[in-house]
Parts: structure tokens; C-alpha cells; sequence
């Protein structure tokens, strides 16, 4: 027992560290699809969602995430107070069937919770005070995301009720999805997104970069997936792995083909949205469908990816590099997936769609007060002569690169 406990637990230490590599990969992709001016502004806060994120789960997002709901409770709220304390048994075999320690428990879920205000990142690039935008991060990341992921995987009464979201297309990528909706629709587009009303092409500097983000991001989910199992049980991880892969490059190959057959051209982002709208859709459902399913799942996300992409457009919404359509309509798209493809027959379409209800319910009213707020007060949006000459600048006094001239644009 000792043993298998041991393997377990450096198995799930692992996948911590694959997860937290994933940072990598976000901030790679996010400068990667954005202007060369703005770079040190998007690694900044990149920086800063991943360290003051794990300070705020040390301080008390743990607890609100898992606060024991009391039997009976209305499994909604509770907190089981500051700071992390082992309980007596948070080292032993007994904690968590032996899977992983106490300690181990807590800085996996914490890798976690600093994701969903990354997916906001994105979507806000290159036109939002940085000062607002870490207000936002700490209360969103700090409060509302441990609430809302209590509601599942800290046995509250969506639990009770019987939602599956294996590891996290709707607690974890939906929740910034709905803020990134919010953020993008407060905050305006950036200056020369739309002309005439028609949507503009802002290339991105670096697409090789972007590129090494959604690989390394790749990578990293077999730690987001993997790790989810929460043991090293071959049959199961070995199963999820296969099924995040496969709906992967099935996301990925539709969403070129499908963008090719709309605009006529083989468009590398696309490729690459589409490979992470697959991750996004099988993340919710990788322990309980088949490879068949996955590849299903997956292909459906990357069509996804290029309607939705169009559709924000429409809407006049600017999302420079698709955190909208890749974490929030895939992050549904796989939830609901569950209540269509799990081989478990007491997963239902009704409750993940009750579920998805749910979490819009907590997360737009939620996000839509935070940025609204600071809209009024403190303003969200910088000045159009910083947006024109760039972040880098004047929120940093930095440029990225040593050839770059601070007032090129």
C-alpha cells in the first residue's frame, strides 16, 4: 500500500508541474498572437496571475473550494477558514483513498485556479489598465472561481445532483470564459478592429511563439487531464490520455478544414484554435467516453472554433487571440458532451445543461459587477495614444526587445 500510495503521489506531483508548465504555454500564445508593443504588459500579467493566484489559495480559496459541506447544507457557500492545515491523517494512505497528500492536494488545485483570470488575459490584450485588470484577478480568482468549483468538485449541490465536469470544461474554462465575454463587451474593441463595421485582421508578431504555446499547452493537459484521475491508476490515466490526445488532433485537422472551406485559406491559427478548442471539449468527459467518442467530441469543437470565432466578430466583440470561443463555447460544447457521450448511464444531457445554466448564473453577474464597477471608477481602458504607441511603454518603461523603439506602432 505504502508504494502504490508513494507512485500515486509523485504521479499527481507531476502532473502539478505539467500544469503549472502551461503558464508557459499561455503566455507564449498570448504575446504570440498580439502586437510586439504590448509584450511585456501580457507577460506581466501572466506573471502576476500565477503568483498572487497561489498566494490567494494558500489564503483561503482551498477552503472555499473544499469546505466540507456540512450533510444537509444547501451545498452553495461555506468556508473552512485561513490558511491550509493538514488534517490528521493529510499525509497517509487514508487521505483521499491514498491518492496524494494533503500538500499535494493543494498546490494541484491551486495550478488550477490561477487559469480561468489567464483566459481573461487573452481576451483583454492590448487595451486594459493593467491596475484594473489585477483588482479583477484578485477578487475573481480569489473568490468567485473557489465558490463556484465548490458547487462541484467540492461536493456541493451540483455534485449532489449529479453534474460531471472531470477536469474542468465548464469550472475551469467556461468560468474564464464568461468573464473573458464580459471583460471583451465592457471594454470595446481595439483601435482599427472594425472599419466600416467590418472586422479587421491585427496579426499577431510572433506565430512561431504562438505556435510553442499551444504545443507546450498540449503537453501540459496531460497533467490537467491526467492528473484529474487523482492517482496514477493505469487503466484510467493511460485512457484519459489517449482521449485528450485524440480529440485534440481531431479539434485541430476540422478546424483547418473547416476554416479553409470558409475563407479559402490554410490558416495556421485556426489549426492551432482548433487543437485547443478539442482540449477544451474533451476536458469535461476524457475518463468517461470512448476514443471514438473523443475523436467525435473533439472534431465537433474544432468546427466550433471557426463558427465562433466568425460569430464574435459579428457581435463586434475583439478577442485577439479566441479565449472566447475556445474556453467558453467548447469549454459548453464539452460539458454538455457529457450528457451525450459518457458511457456512465447516470450522466445526464438535462443536468449538465442545468450545470452550464449554473455557472453563467454566478460568473457573468459576478464579472460583469467587478469590471463594471471599475469602469466607473477608475476607468478599464487606457488612454487611444498609450493603445496606439503601445503597453510596453507607458505602463512599463520597457520594450520586449532590444531593437524595438518604444514609439513605433
Amino acid at each position: 500500500m505504502e508504494g502504490i500510495f508513494t507512485a500515486n503521489n509523485v504521479w499527481m506531483m507531476i502532473c502539478t508541474a505539467l500544469v503549472f508548465f502551461m503558464h508557459t504555454g499561455f503566455a507564449f500564445l498570448e504575446i504570440g498572437l498580439t502586437r510586439q508593443k504590448n509584450t511585456i504588459n501580457i507577460l506581466f500579467k501572466n506573471i502576476f496571475i500565477i503568483t498572487v493566484g497561489l498566494l490567494l489559495y494558500y489564503i483561503a480559496g482551498f477552503n472555499l473550494m473544499y469546505p466540507g459541506f456540512e450533510e444537509g447544507s444547501a451545498g452553495i457557500f461555506d468556508f473552512a477558514g485561513f490558511g491550509i492545515a493538514p488534517p490528521e491523517n493529510g499525509m497517509t494512505p487514508e487521505y483521499a483513498d491514498g491518492g496524494y497528500t494533503w500538500w499535494t492536494d493543494f498546490l494541484f488545485q491551486g495550478m488550477f485556479a490561477a487559469t480561468a483570470a489567464t483566459i481573461v488575459s487573452g481576451a483583454v490584450a492590448e487595451r486594459i489598465k493593467i491596475g484594473p485588470f489585477m483588482i479583477f484577478t484578485v477578487i475573481y480568482v480569489g473568490l468567485i472561481y473557489p465558490i463556484a468549483g465548490s458547487w462541484k468538485w467540492g461536493e456541493g449541490f451540483l455534485d449532489q445532483m449529479g453534474f460531471y465536469d472531470f477536469a474542468g470544461s465548464t469550472l475551469v474554462h467556461s468560468v474564464g470564459g464568461w468573464a473573458a465575454l464580459v471583460a471583451v463587451w465592457l471594454l470595446g474593441p481595439r483601435i482599427g478592429k472594425f472599419k466600416d463595421g467590418r472586422p479587421q485582421a491585427i496579426p499577431g508578431h510572433n506565430i512561431p511563439l504562438a505556435t510553442a504555446g499551444v504545443l507546450i499547452l498540449w503537453l501540459g493537459w496531460f497533467g490537467f487531464n491526467g492528473g484529474s484521475v487523482l492517482s496514477a491508476d493505469p487503466e484510467l490515466t493511460s485512457l484519459v490520455l489517449v482521449t485528450t490526445c485524440l480529440a485534440a488532433a481531431a479539434g485541430g485537422v476540422v478546424s483547418a478544414f473547416v476554416s479553409f472551406l470558409s475563407y479559402k485559406n490554410l490558416d495556421l491559427t485556426m489549426f492551432l484554435n482548433g487543437i485547443l478548442g478539442g482540449l477544451v471539449g474533451i476536458t469535461a468527459s476524457a475518463d468517461v467516453v470512448t476514443p471514438e467518442s473523443a475523436i467525435i467530441i473533439g472534431a465537433i469543437a474544432g468546427g466550433l472554433i471557426v463558427f465562433a470565432v466568425g460569430f464574435i466578430d459579428a457581435l463586434k466583440l475583439d478577442d485577439p487571440v479566441g479565449a472566447i470561443a475556445v474556453h467558453l463555447i467548447c469549454g459548453i460544447w464539452g460539458t454538455l458532451a457529457v450528457g451525450i457521450f459518457s458511457t456512465n448511464e447516470e450522466h445526464s444531457f438535462l443536468t449538465q445543461l442545468i450545470g452550464v445554466g449554473c455557472y453563467a448564473a454566478i460568473c457573468i453577474p459576478s464579472s460583469f459587477l467587478i469590471f463594471f464597477i471599475l469602469k466607473k471608477t477608475v476607468g478599464i481602458r487606457v488612454s487611444e495614444k498609450e493603445e496606439l504607441e503601445g503597453l510596453d511603454g507607458h505602463e512599463h518603461g520597457m520594450s520586449a526587445y532590444a531593437d524595438f523603439r518604444m514609439n513605433e506602432h
